[in-house]
């Protein structure tokens, strides 16, 4: 399976973001022989996402596309729904998208396609050693904007995990190798329907 997993550039006083270094550590290690994993840097900018986003499927082709992006909170969180609306924050630019929605005349939410109860379970039965949550609502910044323009694109399934920063209570290291099962959770889920 081709996979493919973004994480964000730098932002506000985050000069170092969570999410691409979590990134780039889970490509060192691989998701196994059985997969290709691809990985990219999103700038933390409305108009990039807008560019960017089309052109990382029709370039990787991927079967799976795993948004990472950095949260407050202490646990790994995955979002279920992205949002079309209410985007009033500006990027790093000072810009905001036009009409502060992601799509005209999209819809106001769109759920992934992937069940984040099933990818819950699953990783709790692999023995996950950081805490996880589902959540209904991505921010309303760059990683809901990211997540909505991705699963509008409809090129195939598509999940958005928050993680901690990494002066929170997890490492570099332990936050990849939960992303890692996370992500197998999610191909296995994918696989299954396959041959349902």
């Amino acid at each position: 399976m081709r996979v493919l997993v973004t994480g964000f550039g730098p932002f506000g006083n985050c000069k170092v973001n969570a999410s691409w270094e979590v990134v780039k550590v889970l490509a060192e290690e691989g998701l196994g022989e059985d997969h290709s994993l691809e990985i990219d840097e999103i700038p933390v900018v409305y108009e990039a996402v807008q560019d960017r986003a089309p052109l990382l499927w029709s370039e990787k082709k991927p079967d799976l596309t795993v948004h990472v992006g950095v949260s407050p909170y202490d646990s790994v969180t995955f979002e279920q729904y992205g949002r079309n609306f209410g985007y009033s924050k500006p990027d790093i630019l000072g810009r905001f998208p036009n009409m502060e929605c992601c799509v005209p005349d999209g819809p106001d939410c769109i759920r992934s396609r992937l069940d984040m109860d099933l990818v819950q379970l699953n990783i709790k039965a692999r023995g996950i050693s950081v805490e996880t949550c589902i959540s209904d609502d991505a921010g309303r910044y760059l990683c809901d904007f990211l997540y909505f323009l991705s699963l509008s694109l409809g090129q195939g399934p598509v999940a958005f995990v928050h993680i901690p920063s990494l002066d929170k209570e997890y490492s570099c290291m332990e936050l990849a190798k939960a992303l890692r099962l996370i992500i197998l959770a999610m191909i296995d889920q994918l696989v299954e329907k396959a041959t349902v």
